[in-house]
């Protein structure tokens, strides 16, 4: 599976594009009302004859600003070979021309623009730094990403979305003291793609005494999905969540197994567990354990798929990778 398609929705709002025809206050008549919807700010990846500062500075100069609540950054120029620090630096010199911001996600990026696994990131951690009122960011992209450990008094959702997520930046998220935070998703990856984090980068995520708000937790799309179910059989931060995503990834019965002999999940409202490669017999125990006490169990295994070499060798994949 591939991201074929722009976000629809951003912060509960819809996705406008800022369109490249808006020049100025002049040309907006026909425009939503700048708070009513998240903005999107993208030129094309490949040939665009404007810059996407440029594309950010008309965006700037026509709408008001000051009522925008969700920002949505698309293509940069170049992204299969360029990092966004331009484009990090143009939010943050902007700062405070969007006092209303409260969501900001950074390369909504398809794979018809650059696949996910070449989008060139960056430090993310001046915009947090920068936007103090943030209730929900968002980032696509793992290569070259850096996430710093932080302290942000107010974000309440991050979602990280890779083919592979840098060790240092699951451990800087995982440093992160972050109160507010109630959902958590990161998307893990493969070391094919530089996922090259171990379930012991986690710990401080699974221990949840820097997430003491944290009720929805997706560790998914990963190649060691089986390894984090066991570690979350027994971490500490289940007991109060009540989303619990192990999705997308290369989980098998051992894992699911795990879960099932671990701590109690019928707190939970879902379970989310699709993408597997689980057996129907695990599917059925998931289900008859949990769906009897009220909780959602997702065991589809989706499109998930595996090739057998002739020396019997099974290659299983996640997701999301390239």
């Amino acid at each position: 599976m591939t991201i074929g398609s722009h976000l629809r929705e951003f912060h509960d709002l819809p996705v406008v594009q800022f369109p490249d025809s808006v020049k100025g206050p002049e040309g907006t008549g026909q425009l939503p009302a700048p708070g009513e919807v998240a903005w999107s700010v993208a030129v094309d990846s490949y040939d665009s004859e404007e810059a996407w500062g440029d594309a950010f500075a008309r965006f700037l100069a026509s709408i008001d600003t000051t009522k925008v609540r969700a920002l949505v950054v698309g293509a940069w120029n170049e992204a299969y070979d360029s990092g966004p620090e331009r484009v990090i630096e143009a939010l943050v010199a902007a700062k405070d021309r969007l006092p209303a911001l409260r969501a900001l996600f950074l390369g909504d990026i398809v794979m018809e623009e650059c696949e996910i696994s070449w989008i060139n990131q960056g430090d993310v951690g001046p915009l947090l730094a920068a936007f103090t009122e943030l209730e929900e960011f968002g980032v696509r992209g793992g290569q070259g990403l850096v996430f710093p450990a932080l302290r942000h008094e107010r974000l309440r959702k991050l979602t990280v979305e890779t083919g592979g997520m840098p060790v240092e930046a699951v451990r800087g998220v995982a440093a992160s003291d972050l109160p507010a935070l109630v959902h958590l998703d990161l998307w893990l990856g493969t070391s094919e793609y530089g996922g090259d984090s171990e379930v012991a980068d986690l710990a401080p995520i699974l221990a949840g005494t820097r997430l003491p708000s944290l009720r929805h937790l997706a560790l998914r799309n990963s190649e060691m999905q089986d390894d984090i179910c066991v570690a979350l059989a027994s971490a500490p931060v289940v007991a109060r969540l009540e989303v619990l995503d192990v999705s997308m990834g290369v989980l098998t019965d051992d894992g699911a197994t795990a879960l099932l002999t671990g701590q109690p999940l019928t707190h939970l409202t879902t379970l989310d567990l699709h993408h597997n490669y689980l057996s129907s017999a695990i599917r059925d125990r998931l289900r008859d354990s949990l769906e009897a006490e009220g909780v959602q169990v997702d065991v589809d295994p989706d499109d998930a798929d595996s090739d057998e070499d002739d020396d019997g060798t099974v290659w299983r994949f996640v997701a999301v990778g390239e």
